[in-house]
């Protein structure tokens, strides 16, 4: 049982929750960009939450399938198509030996997700299947290793839950952020800018972080930063007033103005902005975070059938 790249994407890769614990020696943690959808395309195949995806970044790559699979995909609208047929995101889909997935136009968002019931036989590194420097080539062959009938994964996502994640991850509600070490070290006019003014994605935009396009910030005073230990979602202020935004496959320290953190569940909103997308900041708070998580991650284990 396979699954085989017939044409080459521009930079998608294979994916999981990520290699963490090894910051401290260099070692970027990598995983999903928009671990929601990788989340819930496992859960409708009935697969852990935290088995590796194929993540799709447009264009993406084509697929041919050599046995029977049960697939499904979520996150960004490319189209998927089937044998020339289009198929629905957030469904499991039935596909047959020799069927071909491709997909068409971005619609929607910025990273698609593709999980196949069983599991991905791609190899691990620190006890993760995540790629960084690496993307999938056209003719490389991935074993599916069946999902055991004896493993009892929670019943799939209901209607209600479903629409949730998915109005969640492309709303276009401000996007939330915990304050950092050098949040006050702004000037006053720049900490009205950047909670009232809007900004915008540049083409500047990849796994490492988003650079953005929008009011010039400044600090109060000229300053000299310890380097320091950063994460997805750092707000990093640039020497030119600029932000940005660390994601994925973020470096592991940096030694600018730290501003400020993302929460981690509007990580995925943020990630999924195409380039040129408007949004607004807004402050929020860390009990918050940990609250907003914690719902959507109880939603996933607790998960009535449809």
């Amino acid at each position: 049982m396979s699954i085989k790249i017939i044409k080459r994407g521009i930079a998608d890769t294979i994916q999981d929750q990520g290699r963490y614990g090894f910051q401290h020696l260099g070692i970027q943690a990598n995983g999903c960009m928009d671990y929601l959808s990788a989340q819930l395309c496992n859960a409708l195949v009935h697969n852990p939450l935290d088995h590796p995806v194929i993540e799709l970044y447009f264009p993406a790559s084509s697929f041919c399938f050599t046995s029977n699979h049960t697939i499904c995909i979520a996150g960004a609208n490319f189209v998927p198509f089937i044998n020339d047929k289009s198929i629905e995101l957030n469904k499991a889909i039935q596909v047959v030996e020799n069927d071909v997935l491709k997909f068409l136009k971005p619609i929607e968002g910025s990273f698609a997700y593709l999980a196949i019931q069983g599991k991905i036989n791609s190899p691990a590194w620190l006890e993760s299947r995540s790629y960084f420097s690496n993307t999938l080539q056209k003719d490389i062959e991935f074993e599916i290793t069946p999902k055991e009938k004896n493993n009892l994964i929670n019943p799939t996502i209901n209607a209600d839950f479903l629409y949730a994640i998915t109005s969640h991850v492309f709303s276009s509600s401000p996007i939330r952020f915990i304050p950092g070490p050098a949040w006050n070290d702004l000037t006053q006019e720049s900490l009205h800018k950047i909670l009232t003014q809007s900004f915008h994605t540049s083409m500047q935009t990849n796994r490492m972080g988003y650079l953005l396009k929008g009011p010039v910030l400044e600090l109060s005073k000229p300053n000299q930063y310890v380097s320091s230990a950063v994460t997805r979602g750092t707000l990093q202020l640039l020497p030119n007033g600029s932000l940005m935004v660390l994601m994925a496959d973020h470096q592991t320290i940096g030694g600018y103005a730290n501003l400020g953190q993302i929460i981690l569940v509007d990580l995925p909103r943020f990630a999924q902005l195409k380039n040129d997308s408007t949004f607004h900041f807004s402050l929020t708070n860390v009990n918050t975070a940990h609250q907003l998580y914690q719902q959507i991650q109880q939603g996933f284990i607790h998960r009535p059938e449809l």
